[in-house]
């Protein structure tokens, strides 16, 4: 089998067409899969992405030279052939197919099968070898159903505006902070946003996502104005001086790591809600099955303990070492901040809990839930 792909220093390079996929250090040609910045980074000569991908990559990096490639169209760039196809991330996010002499690799990127009904709906892309994220790679992690989520999120505002407390809600800004937004019920009260929410609002909006009306927060709101609000920002904003304007407000997380007893007790949150734009345990198992891939190379996640149980399920997987950087909930999501994230990253230590026992990952281990000694693991 011929290697479409090499892992370099400077990330995914394609030696037929001298292209990367996702650098993190500056090179000439970068094919970027999505907007987030530990993905779509600054410094590079030339970028090509999707059309949905474009603003983004313009709001967050100035006047760059992109060009635009619409999903499933073929581009033949040197001896390679490469297409875009949906990843079901967030809008605009590409899996990349990358064709040589016949042998097809897949880089993911980020992904998330099920359709949040914002993002371009995930399609799986038969190749050789897939290289795939595995940011919540343990059984333990199984995503809220949507109609569920929805009700849940809806019920905890209203509860809070009947007794007349703000609800302050913590959410990456590009992606999952629209998909939130897209499930609420404005009739329960006005919904405000931190600006690096609304300025990743406008950029959707301008290309045509219908978004419930939202009211920026500035150095002028007056809580009291806003009786019974929601209020939506990254989760730096969380218990900082920015969020006290709203006084006695209750607190809500939204992540996948939200799944994690002990995150959401470290957290100090009023309230979880489990949900991610990266695919839950199902999720990603079900994705690399419906490529027909032989060959798996695993990155940003449980990284060991994924390869292990794809290993025993008749794979040729391996680990690849990348910067990219999956979820987190200590630091904002890298569309807002580009620094590294301190958990949600995929390094070994998350694979232990608190107590520094190793998580099972099997499904002896009651769907992963357990750790070695029986007790929930708690670790994020």
């Amino acid at each position: 089998m011929s290697e479409v792909l090499t892992f370099t220093d400077s990330g995914i390079y394609c030696p037929a067409g001298d292209f990367y996929v996702d650098p993190w250090r500056p090179v000439d040609r970068a094919l970027i899969t999505h907007g987030h910045s530990d993905h779509a980074r600054e410094g590079m000569g030339r970028y090509l992405a999707t059309p949905g991908t474009a603003p983004i990559l313009r709001h967050r990096l100035g006047d760059v030279a992109v060009r635009t490639l619409d999903y499933g169209k073929p581009l033949k760039i040197g001896d390679a052939t490469v297409s875009f196809h949906p990843a079901g991330h967030v809008p605009g996010s590409a899996q990349i197919r990358i064709e040589v002499k016949g042998e097809v690799w897949v880089v993911s990127g980020d992904y998330k099968v099920v359709d949040d009904g914002l993002s371009e709906p995930f399609e799986p892309v038969p190749c050789h070898a897939f290289i795939t994220e595995c940011t919540f790679g343990l059984p333990v992690f199984n995503w809220t159903p949507l109609p569920e989520l929805k009700a849940q999120l809806n019920d905890w505002w209203a509860a809070n505006a009947a007794e007349g407390r703000a609800s302050i809600l913590g959410a990456y800004s590009l992606g999952k902070a629209q998909r939130l937004l897209a499930m609420l019920d404005p009739s329960i009260g006005p919904i405000l946003t931190h600006g690096a929410v609304e300025n990743t609002n406008d950029v959707l909006r301008a290309e045509g996502f219908d978004l419930p009306n939202t009211t920026l927060v500035t150095p002028d709101t007056n809580a009291k104005d806003h009786p019974g609000a929601l209020v939506l920002a990254p989760p730096s904003a969380l218990g900082s001086p920015w969020a006290r304007r709203f006084g006695q407000a209750s607190s809500a997380f939204a992540s996948g790591w939200m799944a994690l007893r002990g995150v959401r007790r470290r957290r100090a949150a009023d309230r979880g809600f489990v949900v991610s734009d990266h695919a839950d345990w199902h999720g990603l198992n079900k994705a690399i099955g419906a490529t027909g891939a032989e060959r798996v190379f695993v990155t940003h996640g449980y990284t060991s303990v994924f390869r292990r149980w794809l290993e025993e399920q008749g794979y040729d997987a391996a680990i690849v070492e990348t910067q990219y950087e999956g979820e987190s909930l200590d630091t904002d999501s890298p569309s807002e901040t580009g620094e590294p994230s301190e958990t949600g990253s995929g390094s070994e230590n998350e694979q232990k809990s608190e107590t520094g026992e190793v998580i099972e990952t099997g499904p002896e281990s009651e769907n992963g839930r357990a750790s070695k000694t029986g007790q929930e693991s708690e670790t994020g």
